[in-house]
């Protein structure tokens, strides 16, 4: 496809109407709202939102490690909601010990229990919407060991039609080392912060028995379409090509391989249009369109 087809295809597919939700991609716009974890990103959790007939699945976003909801999906969820989506968010594992206090980290509590939170919003949204499946979109630690401990450890499997994953911490991470200096450098340092207080951050090393739990048998389930959408700038989850999935019901890919100018991380890929173009092309494949290979300008027509 010419770069003219390409960018005509991208104009299609972005175009919004007047009314519609403006979606922040610059990544500022999350920073300024990591300290309001219970206030949803725009366009999620609207009453008044309901599946249509081209979209029928709510799709619930789940948030990164030491993120929230309000953080995470600034851009995303507007985005989504923008293409006619149902769009749901929720703030997970939250830590014991904050008690009532609305910190705004989540994602680092012990991992059964975030798993559970999960499964028991899951059934509360197919009951809401009377549907028997639901669509998934996580970020991180969200699309990675929470996502995968719920499809296969609490076998949620059936009960999810699309799993997409931006970045996501499968198979463990290092944190490019971290994990490991601690545990050996800093033993009562690691103890607490791994164990006491971030019990997550202990769970998702690669070498430790929830990744085992939740790998071991396989990566995927059958029935759930997956995919994961990483970028090789990742500085989280490295090597980059653990994040990616192996199973006959998976599309890995790889943001570079259309763009080599792509420079996006760990973090900013949820920041990132091409990313959540792929997004839309993974919840609706029978209408995926063409994601653009060249850096899109932030004045181009359609912009929002």
């Amino acid at each position: 496809m010419t770069r003219a087809a390409t960018e005509r295809a991208w104009r299609s597919h972005t175009a919004t109407e007047p009314g519609e939700l403006p979606v922040p991609w610059d990544m500022r716009a999350g920073v300024r709202r990591y300290l309001t974890p219970g206030k949803p990103p725009p366009g999620a959790n609207d009453p008044t939102a309901t599946p249509t007939d081209e979209h029928p699945r709510p799709v619930l976003l789940l948030h990164a490690f030491m993120s929230n909801q309000s953080f995470n999906f600034q851009a995303g969820a507007p985005f989504l909601r923008n293409h006619g989506y149902c769009v749901c968010t929720m703030n997970w594992g939250k830590p014991k010990w904050a008690g009532r206090i609305n910190v705004p980290f989540h994602g680092v509590a012990d991992l059964r229990g975030s798993a559970e939170q999960l499964a028991a919003e899951v059934e509360r949204l197919k009951r809401r919407f009377g549907v028997d499946k639901i669509d998934l979109v996580g970020h991180s630690g969200g699309g990675g060991l929470l996502m995968q401990y719920y499809l296969n450890v609490l076998e949620g499997y059936p009960n999810v039609d699309k799993a997409v994953s931006i970045a996501p911490s499968n198979h463990g991470v290092s944190f490019s080392t971290l994990t490991y200096v601690y545990r050996n450098v800093a033993p009562r340092m690691y103890h607490l912060m791994a164990r006491k207080l971030f019990p997550l951050s202990d769970q998702g090393a690669p070498d430790s028995a929830t990744v085992e739990l939740i790998y071991g048998k396989g990566d995927t389930r059958p029935g759930p379409t997956y995919t994961v959408i990483m970028t090789e700038h990742d500085q989280i989850v490295t090597p980059y090509k653990k994040a990616f999935l192996d199973g006959p019901n998976v599309t890995n890919i790889l943001l570079q391989d259309g763009c080599p100018e792509d420079l996006c991380e760990h973090a900013g890929i949820v920041y990132n249009e091409r990313a959540w173009l792929h997004v839309l092309n993974a919840l609706d494949p029978e209408n995926a369109k063409p994601v653009p290979n060249f850096r899109v300008d932030p004045y181009f027509p359609g912009w929002k």
